[in-house]
């Protein structure tokens, strides 16, 4: 298994920038293809746009138990596609509060609407102050980019 991010890196037919990823601004991202908005002490997690696009067609998801506990960098779920199977890390430390669990049975949603219907899971964080330290959309952009 490996994560997007050494999925996406090691492409080689990857043409950076080619293909339109949506970056909602208001979000906060990871250099590993994770998006996070802020929902008070909570944080609804998903994979962005651009990860879904390097992907392909999302035909599996495995989401994390409600209660589990995950420190920041921890495997929150895996997603399988036509492609390959990744990992998808917490961006922060905390609680499952919350899986989407609609989306075992819709997968698909993912590549329909990553960060509407296609999030992953609800984690009450912990130590709020580790999204300071994630990107913001601009930044992001910047990450695709290269």
């Amino acid at each position: 298994m490996t994560c997007i991010k050494t999925y996406i890196s090691g492409m080689a037919n990857y043409a950076p920038g080619t293909e339109m990823s949506s970056v909602p601004d208001g979000l906060h991202y990871t250099k590993e293809h994770e998006w996070l908005k802020v929902e008070g002490a909570n944080a609804r997690v998903g994979i962005t746009d651009h990860a879904q696009h390097e992907l392909t067609e999302i035909v599996y998801v495995e989401l994390p138990k409600v209660g589990k506990k995950v420190k920041k960098g921890d495997s929150l779920g895996v997603v399988e596609s036509v492609k390959t199977v990744s990992d998808i890390y917490s961006p922060v430390t905390g609680e499952v509060v919350e899986a989407n669990k609609p989306l075992e049975d819709s997968p698909q949603w993912i590549n329909e609407s990553p960060y509407e219907k296609g999030w992953l899971a609800v984690v009450k964080m912990s130590d709020p102050g580790e999204v300071k330290g994630m990107l913001d959309a601009a930044a992001y952009k910047r990450v695709i980019e290269e």
